[in-house]
């Protein structure tokens, strides 16, 4: 069942979503479940199904391979940063002209912060009624999944699991001796293929770009798992959430440069769409090979710079960029974008030079250096949010800045370690950077817009 768009007498608009959807979800992280619930995508697209992608929690790199697969953005739904309203709503605004929607869980089933159950796959799956196929790694073990799953399905009983598939199983006979006792419906025995993974580097996983090995498990799933009846249990549970619809702004009153390549991609996709709602218009570019467009903002996201230095050295946009904050042009900068901002970056003992506007060095080191949620505040009059303005985000990196002893910190961080000691957001001029990946708020995004609108007038 498509989504259906309902008016009321009032000037509002709504959208009532009722589709099929899935969540699959895993007992740890590494059981299989991103290779497993991409190849679903992929099957499910084959079927000439639309797919809408979603992933539970923060994580910007899965959604890259969701969406090489569905061609639709992949959004993310994270209770803890968007709150359990936000979820719903990004839910119902994404899901509108799919078929069905898959969600990929974070972590195991019920890991949430702090031990508890906010941010988790269960949370989620509860907030949306979606039921979840637990991903069980059956390496090692044969009756006593079933234990395990059991445990799964009892812990919190509020959680729907429609049933199992189960990975690594290394023959046979070893699929037959875990269907002597199940806990739960069986959807499939996924045998143990030692040549189909995707590998890993610091932050995650490799983008979808440089892969395509979760396409290629798509066989390999359909093989070995009952798809149409995955189907029938998204189609038996449809999520039904009403979500109110407002559309982007279509007066662009800004225009903001978006760095987009191979070295700049970690975006919510939601932020592009609350900046748009706020008025601006958005330009993509790659510092990598283009010139600065003729923008009125600038907004760096995370990625990999330190992998494409030499690059990024090279290009004429590093020079563009330095010359544009010298006239003031207002940029906003995550992580990657921090770095690319700062004088150089120091890889495996070679330095080398970058845009040299924020005063710090920056080192990449041989381990993560922050990971977890941010609470954030800005406590700045003069950068480029108001005082007062709070947010949510998330941080992971390997970098370390070598800063100036004289700069100046926007961000006072109640939650997270930001730069250094809970402070982030070095700010100078119209230039703001930090290792904060925000998720964007309409009181965020708006005071943003808000300051190259009157940096723009007064230029």
């Amino acid at each position: 069942m498509r989504p259906k768009e309902q008016k009321n007498n009032s000037s509002r608009q709504y959208l009532i979503t009722m589709i099929p959807a899935i969540i699959i979800a895993g007992t740890h992280s590494g059981c299989g479940k991103t290779t497993i619930a991409g190849a679903l995508m992929s099957a499910l697209v084959k079927r000439g199904l639309t797919v809408q992608p979603f992933k539970v929690g923060p994580d910007f790199i899965d959604p890259t391979h969701h969406t090489a697969i569905c061609g639709r953005p992949s959004r993310n739904l994270d209770p803890y940063m968007m709150g359990e309203d936000g979820v719903v709503e990004t839910f119902a605004r994404a899901s509108a002209g799919a078929d069905i929607a898959v969600i990929e869980g974070v972590m195991g089933l019920y890991d949430g912060l702090e031990g508890e159950d906010t941010g988790s796959t269960g949370h989620v799956s509860k907030i949306l009624g979606c039921p979840v196929i637990l991903v069980v790694d059956a390496k090692g073990a044969s009756r006593s999944v079933n234990a395990q799953v059991l445990g799964f399905a009892t812990f919190d009983r509020d959680v729907k699991i429609g049933g199992v598939i189960f990975n690594r199983v290394g023959s046979k006979r070893h699929g037959e001796m875990i269907a002597a006792s199940l806990a739960a419906p069986a959807f499939g025995y996924i045998p143990w293929e030692k040549t189909k993974s995707i590998e890993s580097r610091h932050l995650g996983l490799q983008m979808a770009y440089e892969t395509s090995s979760i396409s290629e498990f798509r066989d390999i799933l359909e093989d070995n798992c009952d798809v149409d009846a995955i189907i029938r249990i998204a189609e038996s549970n449809f999520a039904v959430r009403a979500g109110e619809i407002e559309g982007a702004n279509q007066e662009h009153s800004v225009r903001i440069g978006v760095a987009y390549d191979q070295a700049f991609n970690f975006y919510y996709a939601d932020n592009f769409d609350i900046l748009r709602k706020q008025g601006a218009e958005l330009v993509f570019f790659s510092p990598l090979t283009d010139h600065l467009p003729d923008v009125d903002a600038l907004y760096f996201g995370g990625g990999y710079p330190e992998l494409h230095c030499a690059e990024l050295e090279q290009s004429p946009c590093r020079d563009e960029v330095k010359r544009a904050a010298e006239r003031g042009v207002p940029i906003y900068a995550e992580c990657g974008g921090l770095t690319y901002l700062s004088e150089s970056i120091e890889m495996d003992g070679t330095k080398t030079k970058m845009c040299g506007i924020i005063p710090a060095e920056t080192v990449k080191m041989d381990r993560f250096q922050a990971l977890g949620y941010v609470d954030a505040e800005c406590t700045s009059s003069d950068s480029l949010f108001p005082q007062g303005t709070v947010y949510r985000g998330h941080e992971f990196h390997y970098t370390k800045l070598h800063v100036d002893s004289d700069v100046r910190y926007a961000l006072e961080l109640k939650r997270g370690r930001g730069i250094e000691d809970g402070k982030d957001g070095i700010y100078l001029q119209n230039v703001l950077a930090g290792y904060t990946h925000a998720y964007f708020t309409e009181p965020f995004a708006a005071g943003l817009v808000d300051t190259i609108q009157k940096v723009k007038r007064q230029s």
